[in-house]
This record gives C-alpha cells, sequence and structure tokens, in this order.
C-alpha cells in the first residue's frame, strides 16, 4: 500500500458515519456503549466458563473462544473510530491502516470458523450421545481451534500482502469507520484484478465452506430431533441449538449483506453502516443469546457473584 510515483499522497483518512459535528456526540456515545457491553458481556461469559468445573466441556470451551475473538473483533475497530471523533481527527497511517485490516479479518475469520465448530459439537452432541466423550476429547477440541485460528491467521496475512502491492495517486478518503478489505481496494489507482480474484476465491472457499458445513450439521441434527418420540426430548434437543443458530443466522445474513451491498455501492456510507451488524451488534448480542435461554451460564455467574459478594 504505496502512493503513485506522480502524486505525493497524505495519510489515509476515515470517513466514519457522518461529517455533522452535532452528530458526533452521539455516535461516540452509542458506540463507547454498545462497546462496554461487548467487553463486559463476553468477559463474563469466559469468567463463567472458567470458574464452573461443570462448564469444562467442548461446547462452552468453544463458546469461551467465540466470545474472546468477539471481544477482539470490536476491540480492532471501535476504539480507533472513537479516538478519531474525540481528537476531531479522520487520520489513520498506512502502517495503522494494514494492521487494522489484518486483525480485523483474523478475528472476522476466526468467528466463521468456530460457529462451524461449534454446529459440528453440536451435531456430535445430538446425533451420535453414546460417543460424544470419545469424539469430542481435549486433544481433538484443542486441534479444531488451532486451526480455526492458523486458517484465519493465513488468509489475512494473504490479503494485507495483496493490499501492500497496490498504489494510491492522491489522498484516500475511506467511506468507512474502519480500513474495510474492499472499500480499501476498490480506492486503489493501480490495477485490482489480482486482489478482486483472491477475494472471491477467498469467500468461496472461507465463507461458502464453512456455511456448507454447518447446513449439513443442521440437516442431521433436524433428522435426529424428528425420530425423537417425546416432545419434552424433542425441545431439550432443539434448545441446546437455538442460542447457535441464531448466532450463525445474525452473524451470516449481515455479512452476506454487507458484501453484496458493497459491489453495488462501494463508495457510498451504506456499508459502513451495515458493517455495524457483524463487527459491533453481534459481538454485543452473543452473550445474551447464549446466556439468557442458557442455566447452566445463568448458575455459574451466580455463583460467582455469589462469592465475591
Amino acid at each position: 500500500m504505496e502512493p503513485g510515483n506522480d502524486t505525493q499522497m497524505s495519510e489515509p483518512l476515515l470517513l466514519g458515519f457522518s461529517e455533522e459535528p452535532e452528530l458526533q456526540p452521539l455516535i461516540f456515545g452509542l458506540f463507547l456503549s454498545m462497546y462496554l457491553i461487548t467487553v463486559c458481556g463476553n468477559l463474563l461469559i469466559i469468567l463463567a466458563t472458567i470458574s464452573d468445573s461443570h462448564l469444562h466441556t467442548p461446547m462452552y470451551f468453544f463458546l469461551s473462544n467465540l466470545s474472546f475473538t468477539d471481544i477482539c473483533l470490536t476491540s480492532t475497530t471501535v476504539p480507533k473510530m472513537l479516538v478519531n471523533i474525540q481528537t476531531q481527527s479522520k487520520v489513520i497511517t498506512y502502517a495503522g491502516c494494514i494492521t487494522q485490516m489484518f486483525f480485523y479479518l483474523l478475528f472476522a475469520g476466526v468467528d466463521d470458523f468456530l460457529l462451524t465448530v461449534m454446529a459440528y459439537d453440536r451435531y456430535v452432541a445430538i446425533c451420535h450421545p453414546l460417543h460424544y466423550t470419545v469424539i469430542m476429547n481435549p486433544w481433538l477440541c484443542g486441534k479444531l481451534v488451532l486451526a480455526s485460528w492458523t486458517m484465519s491467521a493465513l488468509h489475512s496475512l494473504l490479503h494485507s500482502l495483496m493490499a501492500l502491492r497496490l498504489s494510491f495517486c492522491t489522498q484516500v478518503e475511506i467511506p468507512h469507520f474502519f480500513c474495510e478489505l474492499i472499500q480499501v481496494v476498490h480506492l486503489a489507482c493501480s490495477d485490482t484484478f489480482l486482489n478482486d480474484m483472491v477475494t472471491y476465491f477467498a469467500v468461496v472457499l472461507l465463507a461458502g465452506g464453512p456455511l456448507t458445513g454447518i447446513f449439513y450439521s443442521y440437516s442431521k441434527l433436524v433428522s435426529s430431533i424428528r425420530a425423537i418420540s417425546s416432545a419434552q426430548g424433542k425441545y431439550k434437543a432443539f434448545s441446546t441449538c437455538a442460542s447457535h443458530l441464531s448466532v450463525v443466522s445474525l452473524f451470516y445474513c449481515t455479512v452476506l449483506g454487507v458484501y453484496l451491498s458493497a459491489g453495488t455501492s462501494p463508495s457510498s456510507h451504506s456499508s459502513a453502516a451495515a458493517s455495524v451488524m457483524y463487527t459491533v451488534v453481534t459481538p454485543m448480542l452473543n452473550p445474551f443469546i447464549y446466556s439468557l435461554r442458557n442455566k447452566d451460564i445463568k448458575r455459574a455467574l451466580k455463583i460467582v457473584f455469589g462469592r465475591k459478594l
């Protein structure tokens, strides 16, 4: 990511949501509140999982990793936007932009893979309950999480290196609140054909693959649940998957909506507003989705706060 040879390029600018001065305090307060709720809510999930020995199971192991990733994903984008609003500056350095892009892609990719792993965990728990502890052993769970981080790191590193080869002619104004990959690539003066091909290939491979795995797992889950004779058994089996299915739907619907809208209007502020859904809103809602209907999490939190009191 470097300036063109003909003109001198200043630092990139993150335009954010609105340039109206009277709206800046409102935006600052709103995003600060959502960020604090996200961090506190996901930290409570991690604390409950660590503190209660009854939650030392594969499902809650993956859930705590998802909560940690959600904190990191939100921390990659929101604090920089809050600092820019507070200092009334839209500037971000080139190194900062590439770094933000790398970590944003890293944590979003880990989120994607972890949701797939959690779907597989629920599939084994319901379709093969007698062999669950044998199949989902700690060694396999650790390898699945490690594989999620490794594949996502390689994916984000590839896109970051591809962005470094681009050149930009003049001042780069990014109509977003962070250095989102598609927005940055579309502002380049050099040829972006290779970047676009890598992006499309990565979307098909790293988004289509996990989504296919989730659909397959849930198709098997539905067949197994329908075979259960008692209504209470069906409800219990479905309730263990309802929270995860809600998070999957929210995450993928918002991500697909952002990238499909980006293809039609890549320079508009609508993409930035839509990106808030999966970068801020979804990580904020995950703790509520997983805890409101989860008696184990509620019990663990009562034990933790009861000890402190």
